[in-house]
């Protein structure tokens, strides 16, 4: 088995042994990794205090030449993202946007500006209270990367609701924090997104309700 180095964050995580754990990544080069890390789920474990969803990491694995799922050696913390751990519903809105991630892209397969987006991402609700408009910021932003992005002017949106769109979809995180959206423009992008979705992807993970709920 071959080894490589990778930079990512981890997206889900779930037993895979009574001592391993199985660590789905999004990485900056490689796209999305699975990787065993055995042992792991022993008290004195060199993994111990490392895997936990959405940490940033450095991390060694040696790549499976027969399957997805390549074996975890190494990892260095870069960030844990601590308040996300302190926030239900942030930790609904990212575990909810981690799905979509999944859904829309194939393990071991690049998508360039896929991880810049969920880091900065990450970082964003690590930052500022929850609320919607940054879920619908991402919906709209992995579509653009999709090459599915939604054309406004073309919409059955409000002149107001077309104009939110479009900066959502455009802007950085830093310059959408002063935005501020009514009650009635997040539903009727809500709604507008949803179907879009459906469209285009069939479906969308659960716990879209719960991400877009007012915080």
């Amino acid at each position: 088995m071959s080894s490589e180095t990778a930079t990512g964050l981890i997206l889900r995580t779930r037993p895979l042994t009574e001592t391993s754990l199985i660590v789905h990544w999004l990485t900056t080069a490689q796209g999305r990794v699975a990787t065993v890390a055995k042992g792991a789920r022993r008290p004195k474990s060199t993994f111990r205090g490392k895997l936990d969803l959405f940490y940033l990491a450095d991390f060694s694995f040696a790549r499976s030449r027969r399957s997805e799922l390549h074996t975890l050696r190494e990892v260095s913390l870069r960030d844990t993202h601590p308040h996300l751990r302190e926030n239900l519903h942030i930790l609904q809105q990212a575990a909810y946007c981690a799905a979509l991630i999944e859904q829309t892209t194939e393990m071991d397969t690049p998508l360039p500006g896929c991880f810049d987006l969920m880091q900065g991402f990450v970082a964003e609700l690590d930052r500022v209270a929850p609320q919607p408009r940054t879920v619908l910021a991402f919906e709209l932003k992995l579509l653009d990367l999709l090459g599915l992005k939604p054309a406004a002017a073309e919409s059955s949106l409000s002149a107001g609701s077309r104009l939110i769109l479009e900066r959502l979809a455009r802007d950085d995180w830093p310059a959408l924090s002063p935005l501020k959206l009514s009650a009635a423009q997040v539903h009727e992008l809500r709604q507008f997104l949803h179907g879009f979705l459906i469209y285009h992807l069939g479906k969308f993970p659960a716990g879209r309700a719960a991400a877009l709920a007012d915080g």
